[in-house]
């Protein structure tokens, strides 16, 4: 989990080489023949991301795994979020540790066709905070893709913090430019004037974005029936009009899709055909539709 430039001191934020020197010259040519042997392996790379923190990103991220593997497919689900990882919690594995060997580690299997890595798994108590710099965050991402023993995987599935900044950056720098990006955002405008970043950050490097989410947009009174935009409604959509970009779809605001994370089962495991469920399955088939 060092310096992302080996046999060189001089790595910044970026993942660069600070010195200018190319990075294959820095001793990094076996490294990044061992991640495009690892890439070479996994049909469709998915990208979860959001300019905006607090939108529901890593629910989103799981469930989508989670339908995908109820699917059929092979998926793996990596969590980059260095300084927050939630995922273990969000599928009760947050007692669960990876095995390690001295040239890889097994990610940690949800079922027989879904396995997760998270720095989750790695920290020793959930009072620690991860004090890291941009070298050592694109370090660690960059393991989490060369050294996992993924194997032949249908998709991978990243959820990244918010924002644009290290993990976003060092995820789609490290799984490439064919990694396709899904962009979480809540209806408001705050959140909105956010996201709409995201997009820009996508195309600046070069990643093709699959579309938009809308995430807690409206919520049903369980006794009345109505519809009440807490968060008003359409800001993604508008959004996702403006910036040229797909529509997937709305997930309403529902208490089942927080009771479910907070005690670490998958909604989409459990109640699938409900309104939420069917809005997150709507949104999954374009992600199906790659092949």
């Amino acid at each position: 989990m060092g310096k992302s430039c080996n046999g060189c001191s001089s790595a910044d934020s970026s993942g660069g080489c600070s010195s200018g020197h190319d990075p294959k010259s820095c001793g990094d040519k076996p490294v990044d023949e061992k991640i495009a042997k690892t890439l070479g392996r996994i049909k469709h790379k998915i990208v979860v991301l959001s300019g905006k923190g607090g939108v529901g990103k890593s629910t989103v991220a799981t469930n989508i795994a989670l339908a995908l593997a109820m699917s059929g497919k092979q998926v793996g689900l990596l969590d980059v979020d260095i300084h927050g990882p939630s995922i273990p919690r969000l599928l009760s594995l947050s007692d669960s540790k990876p095995h390690i060997e001295a040239d890889h580690m097994e990610p940690v299997p949800y079922s027989s066709n879904l396995w997760v890595m998270s720095l989750g798994f790695l920290i020793p108590d959930k009072e620690t905070a991860v004090i890291w710099r941009g070298p050592m965050k694109l370090g660690l991402i960059r393991q989490f893709v060369r050294d996992v023993s993924w194997g032949d995987l249908d998709y991978l599935v990243t959820d990244c913090p918010p924002g644009t900044g290290d993990e976003p950056l060092a995820a789609l720098q490290t799984l490439g430019t064919d990694a396709h990006a899904v962009i979480v955002t809540t209806p408001q405008g705050v959140a909105v004037d956010d996201v709409r970043r995201s997009v820009t950050f996508c195309r600046q490097l070069g990643n093709p974005i699959l579309g938009m989410v809308e995430n807690m947009s409206g919520f049903v009174c369980p006794n009345c029936k109505t519809t009440h935009d807490i968060f008003n409604s359409g800001g993604g959509e508008a959004l996702a009009a403006e910036m040229g970009v797909r529509f997937l779809g709305r997930i309403p605001m529902d208490p089942e899709v927080v009771r479910s994370g907070d005690e670490g089962y998958p909604f989409m495991k459990v109640q699938a055909d409900t309104p939420t469920g069917k809005a997150l399955q709507k949104i999954v088939e374009p992600i199906l539709a790659l092949g």
